[in-house]
């Protein structure tokens, strides 16, 4: 059997970035690569084992016998054990068998680098490349103008294991599959990205792979590697970004994955108070380690280099940032300053997002982030974690909250939906109804709405309605744009069926026609994240429950009002302020009969006169639809 040729990959360089945390490429060198030493093709392996007194490549290439394949340790103190295997071949099933000088402990590990696994509940690593052709050179030119700050940002979350699945064969959709379904789908209904929950390898479909063991490589659930490369082509030949959720946070204790590595705390904080996620029964990552720290950030790098990803949505931020995060009085240590910050995760984000920003301008990453920590969507360089966007938590509860009452007494909560008003601009926020809200005894948005099933769906377009024309940008989970019913099941395929019944192909076709206008309409994205873009009519018509506002884009000829109805109460000659004389026509209106509505509207252009209202120089009157948004432009 062939022995192990001493060789290396890395140079001295490389190895004194590793060391000072500053190596973001590893994957260029960590893990199995298939090359040609003295003429012999083989693999070259490289895992970081800085405890391990001895470490055997096993695999089927050596009927996984410990000490055929033993790699050789670096001189160097970096802890690293390499060599390269003559005749290993791509598609060769490996792990690594460690040897620990604690105690002799003996690990078996799937490499932490490896770019495919075995289909779980397998959990070998598989010698792999690819040599994908990229078709997406338009996309990846022109990229920026689609994911800049103010372009508009409808996302489209999805879970593939149960967007839809084969029903026939019962199994999950393949990257293929989902490359022509998916994609055809997401850009029928007008969205301008999506989001992929966890697509990075995970041994427990339950932890909806929020639970990583692969972090270099794609759920073999779908299919290869190049496959799902080709699925995020097709997504960018569509003029679709791609956004991937990434867990730097926390990591699974299954005994393949990257807990205890080589018989010691390599990956994980030694120190339980900082070590060990009580919520999640998981491991979280030391931060404070150098090795750690270039491991994270060179995943990041990964997405975006060889998969094209436009952005990271970055899991569980506030479970990060504070020491105490779920934790009681005793059960963690205060930051040498005495305060809860974990100061090594608030470097680590901000070194993570000036590293992303600087080799790839052109994407953005985006916080999952519940506290007021402040600067969350600021730049590094005025003192903030240096993220594109935060997502608006707060924004979500509340609206939630006050949608889910009769409308009779909202009157009395009117302040509960103008709050996120007073802090909407503090972070570039992105607005959330994601998978989160609707699992755990939720409902679906959709079974959270009052009254019977005509009020049901008009109160969700008003909600649709409202979202789209707050300040931020926009995120909705799948299956709420066409009116799922039941909660999401991650075994289960969204309930397509529901399209025969009317009330859902009408709502289903409201959504597509609120993102087209969301698109199209300058002053609903242009300003997203400054007070510039929004300007109060009326925000206390408690009496009425009615919420009237500007949005501003770039041009004052792209202004738009919004008034929102928010009872099912219809109201004719309802006076409201404008800032300019001329008319206003209706652009939008969410009570429309093609949108399973009343049609009650505004169909005549309205003259605006000169009568002092709502604080304005200028007012007219418009009809309000029964729980219904109505959008005007104005014309002169």
């Amino acid at each position: 059997m062939a022995q192990v040729k001493v060789h290396s990959l890395f140079t001295e360089f490389d190895i004194n970035l590793f060391k000072a945390g500053k190596h973001f490429r590893l994957y260029e060198k960590f893990g199995s690569h298939l090359i040609t030493v003295d003429g012999i093709d083989g693999v070259y392996f490289a895992v970081w084992a800085p405890t391990a007194k001895q470490v055997s490549v096993i695999g089927d290439f050596n009927y996984w016998m410990e000490g055929e394949h033993q790699l050789n340790v670096r001189w160097d103190s970096s802890g690293i054990w390499e060599g390269f295997i003559p005749l290993v071949e791509k598609g060769a099933i490996y792990k690594y068998k460690i040897q620990s000088n604690n105690n002799d402990i003996k690990t078996e590990k799937a490499d932490p680098y490896a770019r495919r696994y075995e289909h779980n509940p397998k959990t070998g690593s598989i010698v792999w490349d690819d040599d994908y052709k990229w078709k997406d050179k338009n996309w990846m030119k022109t990229r920026k103008k689609h994911n800049t700050l103010d372009a508009p940002y409808s996302v489209y979350e999805v879970h593939l294991g149960s967007w839809k699945r084969q029903v026939e064969e019962d199994r999950f959709l393949s990257y293929y599959e989902l490359a022509d379904d998916l994609v055809n789908y997401v850009k029928e209904m007008n969205f301008t990205h999506v989001e992929l929950m966890p697509i990075m390898e995970f041994p427990y479909d339950p932890s909806w792979g929020y639970q990583v063991t692969g972090y270099f490589a794609p759920t073999s659930r779908f299919g290869y590697p190049e496959e799902f490369k080709y699925l995020v082509d097709k997504f960018h030949q569509a003029g679709i970004g791609i956004i991937l959720d990434w867990v730097p946070s926390h990591f699974p204790e299954d005994a393949h994955g990257l807990g205890f590595f080589d018989g010691s705390n390599l990956y994980e904080h030694p120190d339980k108070r900082k070590g060990y996620h009580q919520d999640w029964k998981s491991l979280i990552f030391n931060y404070e380690r150098n090795e750690v720290r270039s491991f994270l950030i060179s995943n990041a790098v990964f997405w975006m280099d060889q998969y094209h990803a436009d952005g990271l949505r970055v899991d569980a931020v506030a479970s990060m940032l504070f020491l105490d995060y779920s934790r009681e009085d005793g059960e963690w240590e205060p930051n040498i300053y005495g305060g809860r910050e974990n100061l090594a995760v608030i470097s680590f984000l901000k070194e993570l997002n000036e590293e992303i920003y600087s080799s790839f301008p052109d994407v953005q990453t985006i916080a999952e982030e519940s506290t007021a920590f402040p600067g969350v969507s600021k730049p590094v360089f005025l003192g903030g974690l240096g993220f594109g966007m935060k997502w608006m938590m707060g924004w979500m509860h509340d609206t939630l909250e006050y949608f889910a009452k009769d409308p009779i007494y909202r009157k009395f909560h009117q302040n509960d939906i103008t709050f996120s008003l007073a802090y909407a601009f503090s972070e570039n926020f992105m607005l959330p109804l994601s998978h989160d809200e609707v699992v755990y005894g939720k409902k679906s948005i959709l079974g959270r709405m009052p009254g019977d099933e005509w009020q049901r769906f008009a109160n969700l377009r008003l909600l649709y309605s409202y979202m789209f024309t707050h300040p931020g940008t926009k995120l909705v989970f799948m299956g709420g744009e066409f009116g799922q019913q039941n909660e999401w099941d991650f075994q289960d395929s969204l309930d397509w069926n529901l399209l025969e019944y009317k009330s859902h192909k009408n709502f289903q076709h409201f959504f597509k026609a609120l993102n087209t206008l969301y698109k199209t309409t300058p002053a609903l994205f242009e300003k997203a994240f400054t007070n510039e873009g929004f300007e109060w009519i009326s925000f206390d018509d408690h009496e009425n429950c009615v919420l009237s506002y500007i949005r501003k884009g770039k041009k004052s000829t792209d202004d738009v009002v919004v008034v929102c109805n928010l009872t099912p109460t219809v109201r004719e000659k309802y006076r409201i302020g404008v800032t300019k004389k001329g008319k206003l026509t209706e652009v939008f209106n969410s009570d429309e009969k093609a949108f399973g509505g009343s049609g009650i509207s505004n169909s005549k252009e309205i003259s605006i006169k000169k009568q002092t209202w709502n604080g304005k120089d200028y007012s007219a009157e418009i009809t309000l639809s029964p729980l219904g948004v109505s959008i005007f432009k104005f014309k002169q």
